[in-house]
């Protein structure tokens, strides 16, 4: 399957999501035995990165260093000011062999794909986050051997409860996304969600009760209640979310072999306790660490 493009996960069938996994799984395991691949030999990427990061850009910096690659930081404090979005991607389709942004408004991701003559990769915008929404389904297949997992995603409707939402219905997984009034995803969102989850009998379910959405669940998953661009909001947002917080109370009301899922960073004491998340439960350090072994497949799928 050659990838041409990442930018969202509702541009990936069932089948390409598996063989981005399976490659994911087959590179780590090829990693541990010591083989090593020369996919991106002579290769260069940009890495545009607008928003700060660290979990993306050493992953992505690795990923491509490890197969033979050439990664170049470009940091900038906004796209299409000084120069347009049209000009830069043909630039640096002259240069580079692949762009990897992460940057606020997903428009800009998807103009610089519309006009660069080479891959664009998403790495993180407002409205979605599919690099992360990935390696978190390796670690979930990582941690399930069953045909239906259920998902309780509590907290702000934002990048990551859009594209988990976008994954579940692809994959067939149920999620319910538990948000305060005013904070859910967006209607476009939920019904792009429930068209995708006609094709695999996903469950998709919105509610304001974080109760209601962990009972049960097989993996509950949270994010921080102020994202990035978000600051300002940040004392009025831990009030909003005070009862959405993942500690062992509401945690104890999944299933016995839930996992705790966090894509980081993560605000102890907010969004999150200690207690769950050093937990044995806790898998979000998988999470990170998948997040080289996935992207490492999709440039694998994308230039081999």
């Amino acid at each position: 399957m050659p990838l041409n493009k990442f930018i969202n996960i509702s541009d990936l069938s069932k089948e390409e999501i598996e063989e981005i996994i399976n490659m994911a799984m087959l590179l780590k395991k090829e990693a541990k035995e010591g083989v090593v691949r020369n996919t991106l030999k002579g290769k260069s990427f940009a890495l545009i990165f607008v928003k700060p990061s660290t979990r993306t850009f050493v992953s992505f910096h690795v990923a491509i260093t490890q197969l033979g690659g050439h990664p170049i930081s470009i940091h900038q404090s906004s796209m299409g000011g000084r120069e347009s979005l049209h000009d830069v991607a043909k630039t640096l389709s002259r240069y580079v062999d692949g762009i990897i942004i992460r940057t606020f408004a997903h428009e800009e991701v998807e103009q610089l794909s519309k006009y660069a003559d080479i891959p664009v990769i998403n790495a993180l915008t407002d409205k979605y986050h599919p690099c992360q929404i990935i390696a978190d389904y390796m670690t979930i297949k990582e941690n399930f051997n069953k045909e239906k997992i259920k998902i309780a995603y509590l907290g702000d409707g934002f990048n990551i409860a859009n594209s988990l939402l976008q994954l579940s219905a692809i994959t067939g997984m149920d999620i319910t996304v538990a948000s305060p009034k005013g904070f859910e995803p967006e209607n476009d969102m939920i019904k792009e969600a429930k068209h995708l989850a006609l094709k695999t009998n996903s469950k998709i379910s919105i509610t304001n009760d974080p109760n209601k959405a962990v009972l049960g669940a097989d993996v509950v998953y949270t994010d921080t209640w102020t994202s990035m661009g978000m600051e300002e909001e940040a004392k009025q947002r831990i009030k909003v979310f005070a009862s959405y917080q993942v500690n062992q109370r509401l945690f104890s009301l999944a299933n016995k072999d839930a996992i705790f899922m966090h894509c980081l960073p993560a605000h102890r004491g907010q969004e999150i306790t200690d207690e769950v998340i050093d937990s044995s439960r806790s898998v979000v350090f998988d999470q990170a660490e998948n997040r080289l072994w996935t992207q490492k497949a999709i440039l694998q799928l994308m230039y081999q």
